[in-house]
């Protein structure tokens, strides 16, 4: 009914709702862990699917009135097992870091040895980094990337694993512009009789879609969120193949963690999944890929220092120094001339994390949005033009003028989920 509508309910978040609408509209968002789902993701996000509690799984509820839920929940498992070939899945974890405790639960006991990417190297803060719950309750061993290359350095990953002989090694990260060698990774969790965990929550869109090696096959786990690459809702799986990992997954994220799925979210899951299976997602996974290469191409033609010299993926993270211009100044000045992105700290970055040397961005909302080529290389136009404009100190009239020609540009490309 009318009168039980949000803006008459509550016009002030309605508002807010809108001009939110009217930002991601206006601006080219190029944080690589942001997309934009479809209408349909998003209209099954907002259901009375997220009036029912459902305590357990398929079949197995603490909860009666399941009839519903439980086909809900079955597709979005089926889905899942489907896309990324694999026998088993769990829907429920909540999003990525729950997903990734759920592994630990699963596995190893407090103080047991983990091996993860350390977070200024591009790892996670679950990977075992310190401010973590999984560095204080465990003891982490942190691998990083070569300072000639930028490139993980797998003879010290084989180095320190046969050292220290860890039972979980995690394999992924947020800042990695490169493909993750899984089985280089699988080789040396054998050898040394470790629980591999692929991490894949930035490249799972990319995985599914062919445009990166899978960790299937490699990983004893798989753990990723739903939203990122594989435009879903808010969400995470874990996966496997083996019958005992799986038990012990299902047991650590219910009852171990967590208690009712967000079922609203579920079905979006399972909206998304069907949507990944198509020639046309393939399409766009493969395009994500092409427009950071030429994304990346672009930048370093303008004098841009890039980690690991390129990208591999949907992901580019620049090293500002030689510009003379720190992350944080530079993410807010992009900010206000239209472009999304954030400040991030690079391998060996001299800098505090707060106030890091670099910027990490990446292609997928911009693909989504149905940019190419020609686009990428006007993104790096403006923001060579910005970065250089604040380097000198006088930045307000380009990044103006920016902003003006970026609206000019999102104008002539749909919203996802917003414009259809």
């Amino acid at each position: 009914m009318a009168e039980n509508s949000l803006s008459t309910v509550d016009p002030e978040i309605a508002e807010l709702i809108k001009a939110e609408e009217r930002r991601q509209a206006d601006t080219i968002k190029l944080i690589p862990s942001e997309n934009y789902v479809s209408r349909a993701v998003l209209e099954a996000t907002g259901t009375v699917l997220t009036n029912k509690y459902s305590e357990g799984y398929p079949g197995r509820r603490y909860y009666e009135g399941q009839q519903v839920i439980d086909q809900i929940e079955t597709l979005a498992i089926e889905r899942a097992k489907a896309l990324f070939g694999v026998r088993h899945a769990n829907v429920q974890p909540y999003s990525g870091s729950p997903a990734n405790l759920a592994v630990y639960l699963a596995f190893v006991n407090p103080g047991d040895t983990v091996m993860g990417m350390g977070l200024p190297f591009g790892g996670h803060l679950t990977h075992g980094w310190s401010v973590s719950i999984t560095g204080k309750w465990f003891n982490p061993v942190r691998y990083g990337v070569r300072r000639d290359t930028g490139r993980i350095d797998m003879d010290e990953v084989r180095d320190l694993a046969r050292e220290h002989r860890p039972k979980l090694i995690f394999a992924g990260g947020t800042a990695i512009p490169r493909t993750i060698d899984f089985p280089a990774f699988a080789e040396i969790a054998r050898e040394v009789g470790a629980v591999l965990v692929a991490d894949i929550a930035h490249i799972a869109g990319l995985v599914v879609g062919g445009a990166h090696p899978t960790p299937v096959g490699h990983a004893d786990v798989i753990s990723t969120t739903t939203h990122k690459t594989l435009r879903g809702p808010r969400g995470a799986m874990v996966l496997a193949d083996s019958d005992e990992h799986a038990a012990a997954l299902n047991k650590a994220v219910f009852p171990g963690l967590q208690g009712g799925p967000h079922n609203h979210t579920t079905a979006a899951i399972a909206v998304a999944l069907k949507e990944a299976a198509t020639e046309e997602f393939r399409a766009y996974a493969h395009q994500v890929v092409a427009n950071a290469k030429v994304l990346a191409e672009e930048l370093l033609a303008r004098g841009f220092d890039l980690v690991s010299g390129g990208t591999d993926n949907h992901l580019i993270l620049i090293d500002l120094t030689s510009k003379g211009v720190a992350g944080k100044p530079a993410a807010q000045a992009l900010d206000r001339a239209g472009l999304e992105a954030n400040y991030n700290t690079v391998p060996f970055d001299p800098r505090k994390p707060f106030d890091p040397s670099g910027l990490r961005i990446g292609t997928p909302s911009v693909t989504s949005r149905g940019m190419r080529e020609a686009e990428m290389r006007q993104i790096a136009a403006w923001m060579d033009e910005v970065v250089t404009a604040l380097a000198k100190g006088d930045a307000e009239e380009t990044i103006a003028r920016v902003h003006r020609e970026v609206s000019a540009l999102t104008a002539q490309f749909p919203t996802p989920g917003l414009d259809g």
